[in-house]
């Protein structure tokens, strides 16, 4: 039983996880990334949010803290926001309540009773902001706790020290 258990909460976080979650192909994807793009990553969280490997490098990380479902929701609602149908938005915004905001849903992330309530008003009549305050929340709460300590982890170190390498 502990050797279950043990198995359950073994939680990694190497480079190693990084790179088999990478867009790319793992080598070439580190080939491509140079030391002056990664250290960026550590100026602001959306210039972390605006590079596809940082955004990888991000999530391997929330899935050694088991908390991804905060950047998933915010990565659905950012592409939520390009849907031009009437009838995706629609769709979509329920997709995205069900999955993330309603309560008990699968991959649920932490928003308060007010923010719930208005979201699920808004998805009522569904726009490309309806999710803008949750959003907003759960940007909040990963700049402010998940991403100073992605900055201190093996994760972004280790990657760090990768891409110094190739230039020595």
């Amino acid at each position: 039983m502990r050797t279950r258990l043990g198995c359950l909460s073994h939680k990694s976080d190497s480079c190693n996880d990084f790179t088999a979650i990478l867009p790319d192909k793992p080598n070439r994807a580190l080939k491509r990334l140079s030391t002056e793009e990664a250290t960026r990553w550590a100026d602001s969280f959306d210039i972390l949010l605006s590079h596809k490997y940082g955004v990888a490098a991000f999530r391997a990380f929330l899935k050694t803290e088991f908390s991804e479902e905060n950047l998933e929701f915010w990565l659905a609602c950012e592409e939520f926001k390009k849907t031009r149908s009437a009838t995706k938005l629609a769709s979509k915004a329920h997709r995205i309540f069900e999955e993330f905001i309603d309560v008990q849903a699968p991959r649920e992330v932490n928003i308060d009773f007010q923010t719930r309530e208005v979201t699920r008003r808004n998805v009522q009549e569904p726009s490309p902001s309806c999710f803008d305050e949750a959003q907003g929340k759960i940007h909040s709460l990963m700049e402010k706790d998940s991403y100073p300590r992605f900055l201190r982890s093996k994760i972004y170190t280790d990657l760090l020290t990768q891409t110094q390498r190739r230039l020595s």
